[in-house]
């Protein structure tokens, strides 16, 4: 054998050795940094091992049919370093680390000035749709989803990433929780993995709305929907139609916008579509 290809064979084996404990589900959404998703290895066992991440229950899925791991949101807020995860059957719990990440800026006109700065009435409406959303989003219903990598929900180009640090009409509000996708009105919205819809609104931010729970609180929220074409409770099987494409709500035109949340915590989409830009 030629030295190059010797050195070539020998560095792929070794690159192999050093993760040869990851499998499709870690080299797909392994990506630990706030915003992001840790592939927690749990080991092996004959039934799956209960996980929790700051007082959540976390998805625990078999990886190659083999071990069990634990897929953990990261929350936005999150700053480098050690993180714990609880197992039960463990007196320690099991570190994992989180690495750094930048998020741009956007900077966004609106005409409608109540979108910014709401009235006293319009915040009680907020309240009252956040709490309805929040508990959606920490549903944890047994069974595991159909699919984790995800298809898009629509054929379309990427806009507006996950984590942009946004101001609106020169003033800082709360992070991109979503990802977007620059596609014309009446687009349909297609279920990206098999699930039930558990939440339907029409809210003062994110205008006609709906959630799927995939399972194991993986959830997937769809707004700024034209119009709803599902109704509550729905099973959906992956590809369903689940509305389409508007812009009710605080937006400035047409586009689909997707949030995925794992453990009650918005993740980058993108993770799941392979799109995911470090």
């Amino acid at each position: 054998m030629p030295r190059l290809s010797f050195l070539l064979v020998a560095l792929l084996v070794c690159g192999a050795s050093s993760v040869r404990a990851d499998g499709f589900i870690s080299r797909l959404l392994n990506k630990p940094v706030p915003g992001g998703v840790a592939v927690v290895t749990l080991g092996e066992a004959a039934q799956a091992p209960a996980a929790r991440y700051q007082g959540r229950p976390v998805l625990v899925v078999r990886e190659d049919g083999k071990r069990w791991v634990a897929i953990v949101g990261i929350p936005l807020k999150t700053a480098p370093g050690p993180q714990h995860l609880a197992v039960d059957g463990r007196a320690q719990p099991l570190d994992f680390q989180v690495g750094a990440k930048h998020y741009r800026e956007q900077r966004i006109t609106l005409k409608n000035t109540r979108q910014v700065n709401p009235l006293p009435d319009d915040l009680k409406r907020i309240e009252r749709e956040l709490a309805e959303q929040t508990t959606a989003y920490r549903r944890f219903s047994p069974g595991t989803p159909s699919n984790l990598l995800l298809d898009k929900p629509v054929n379309g180009p990427l806009s507006s990433p996950f984590g942009l640090r946004r101001f609106f009409n020169g003033e800082e509000r709360n992070p991109h929780a979503g990802l977007d996708f620059a596609v014309p009105a009446g687009t349909p919205i297609k279920s990206p993995a098999a699930g039930k819809v558990v939440l339907i609104g029409d809210y003062f931010f994110n205008g006609r709305t709906v959630f799927v729970d995939h399972g194991q609180g993986f959830i997937s929220m769809f707004c700024h929907m034209s119009k709803i074409d599902v109704t509550l409770g729905q099973a959906l099987p992956r590809g369903g139609v689940i509305g389409r494409v508007g812009s009710t709500g605080r937006a400035t035109g047409p586009h689909m916008h997707w949030n995925v949340s794992l453990n009650d915590v918005r993740v980058d989409p993108a993770i799941f579509i392979g799109a995911f830009q470090p």
